[in-house]
C-alpha cells in the first residue's frame, strides 16, 4: 500500500516513524483483510488457500507500508509484487472484480490504521497523513492499475494456450490419431459429449467465406460448429443436436458456404472423427473443378467410388467414350452435355430439351448417336450405369466437356 513519498526532512521523519510502528501491527491487519474478504465474497477462499493467501497479503500489504516511506527515487518493489500478484490470480481463477477489491481493501485498512495510530498524538503528525492521503490512494491506484494490466496479459496467454491445446486434440482426432484418453480429452476441453452424433464438412479453401479465429461464424439451431484450417481447405466438426440431421446441415452450409464442399455421413463419436475427415474429403473430391455446392457423400456415392479409384476411373473413360473422344472438341462437347442433361432431367428428353434451347427429337438424335459411339444402350441398366459413371470420371477429371 502507498507509495514514493515525494518530500523530504520532517514531513518524511514523521511518515516513516508512522509506517515503522503500522509494520509491529502488520499481522493483526493481515488478519482484518482476510476476514473482510471473506465476508465480501466465498470466492476467496474457494480459490485460495488460506494459508497462502494470508502470506501473499502480508507481503504485500508490507512492501506496500514499506514503499510509502521509501526514498523518491526508489524501486517500486509495491508495483513489481502487484504485477507477480496478477498473474498468479489470473493462473489460480480468481475473478478480476475481487483482485482489485482485495487492493482496495488492504488501502483503507491501511489508511485507518495509519490515522488511528496519529490520534492523540501531536497534530504535525496527522497533518503529515493529511497531505500525503492523494499520495497514498494514488499509490493504491496504481498497484491496482498494475496487477489488473499483469493479470489481463496473464489471461490472454492462458487462453492462447488453450486455444492451441485444443485445437491439437481436435487435429489429433480429425488425423484419425487413437491415443487412450484422447477422445475424453477433446470432450472436456471444448465442452462436446465423447459420444454423440458428428459429421465433417470439408470446404475447399480458396471458396471460403472471409473470417477470423478458431470457431467460424455460421451456426443454426441444432448443430455447433467447430472449424480448422488446412492450406487448402476448412474443416468444421459439426455436433448434430437432438432432431438435426444431414439435410439440415446440407441446407445451412448452403444458404451460409460459397463451396464446393462435402459433408461426411454421421459418426457417433469424436473418435471417429477421423473416419469421418476422409469420407468428407471423398465427398468434396466428386465435386467438379466449377461446383459451388455442398454435398453429401451419402448422396454421391456411385461417383465417390469412382473418383476414390483414379486408375479405373481412367480406363472406365478410355473403355466407354473411347470412339467419342476422338471426335471434334466442339461435337464432343455437344454429345457430352445433352447426356448430363438428360441424366439430369430423369430421362425427360421433352424437359432436357427445354434446358438445351433445342427440339426434343434433336436431344433423342444425340442420344442415339452417343449409343452407337460408345456400342451401348441407354436402355440398358448396366449400360446406363457405365455410362453415367464413365461421364462423372471424365467431368471430375477436369478436362471439360
Amino acid at each position: 500500500m502507498g507509495g514514493r513519498r515525494p518530500r523530504t526532512g520532517h514531513d518524511w521523519k514523521l511518515l516513516a516513524e508512522s509506517c515503522t510502528a503500522l509494520l509491529d501491527r502488520l499481522p493483526e491487519l493481515v488478519d482484518a483483510h482476510m476476514r473482510q474478504l471473506a465476508d465480501y465474497s466465498p470466492v476467496y477462499a474457494r480459490v485460495l488457500p488460506y494459508d497462502l493467501h494470508w502470506r501473499e497479503s502480508e507481503e504485500a500489504i508490507r512492501i506496500g507500508i514499506e514503499t510509502m516511506s521509501a526514498p523518491r527515487d526508489s524501486p517500486r518493489r509495491d508495483l513489481e509484487c502487484a504485477e507477480d500478484a496478477g498473474r498468479r490470480r489470473a493462473q489460480q481463477g480468481l475473478p478480476l472484480e475481487l483482485l482489485v477489491h482485495a487492493y482496495r481493501n488492504a488501502g483503507y485498512l491501511v489508511w485507518d490504521a495509519l490515522l488511528e495510530g496519529a490520534a492523540g498524538q501531536e497534530p504535525a503528525r496527522l497533518a503529515v497523513l493529511m497531505r500525503s492521503a492523494t499520495m497514498v490512494w494514488s499509490a493504491v491506484d496504481d498497484q491496482a492499475e498494475a496487477a489488473s494490466n499483469a493479470y489481463r496479459a496473464t489471461e490472454m496467454e492462458l487462453r492462447r494456450r488453450t486455444d492451441e491445446q485444443l485445437q491439437a486434440l481436435l487435429d489429433a482426432l480429425l488425423e484419425g490419431q487413437q491415443s487412450p484418453g484422447l477422445a475424453a480429452r477433446a470432450a472436456a476441453g471444448l465442452d462436446l459429449p465423447e459420444n454423440g452424433s458428428y459429421a465433417v464438412v470439408v470446404l475447399r479453401a480458396e471458396r471460403r467465406d472471409a473470417h477470423d479465429g478458431f470457431h467460424r461464424p455460421v451456426q443454426g439451431t441444432g448443430f455447433r460448429f467447430i472449424w480448422r484450417m488446412r492450406t487448402d481447405r476448412e474443416l468444421g466438426v459439426v455436433a448434430l443436436g437432438e432432431g438435426a440431421g444431414l439435410d439440415g446441415l446440407a441446407g445451412l452450409l448452403d444458404a451460409r458456404c460459397a463451396g464446393p464442399g462435402g459433408i461426411s455421413p454421421v459418426v457417433a463419436g469424436l473418435a471417429e472423427l477421423g473416419r469421418a475427415r476422409r469420407l468428407a474429403e471423398l465427398a468434396l473430391r466428386t465435386c467438379a473443378p466449377d461446383a459451388t455446392d455442398v454435398v453429401r457423400l451419402d448422396q454421391r456415392m456411385p461417383t465417390a467410388l469412382v473418383v476414390s479409384q483414379p486408375e479405373l476411373a481412367e480406363r472406365l473413360v478410355s473403355g466407354v467414350f473411347g470412339a467419342l473422344l476422338e471426335l471434334e472438341p466442339g461435337d464432343r462437347a455437344v454429345l457430352l452435355e445433352t447426356l448430363d442433361v438428360w441424366l439430369t432431367c430423369e430421362g425427360s428428353a421433352g424437359r432436357a430439351a427445354g434446358r438445351l434451347y433445342c427440339h426434343r427429337n434433336t436431344v433423342f438424335n444425340r442420344l442415339r448417336r452417343l449409343e452407337q459411339l460408345t456400342s451401348r444402350s441407354l436402355a440398358r441398366p448396366r449400360d446406363l450405369i457405365e455410362m453415367t459413371l464413365a461421364l462423372d470420371a471424365y467431368r471430375l477429371s477436369g478436362v471439360g466437356w
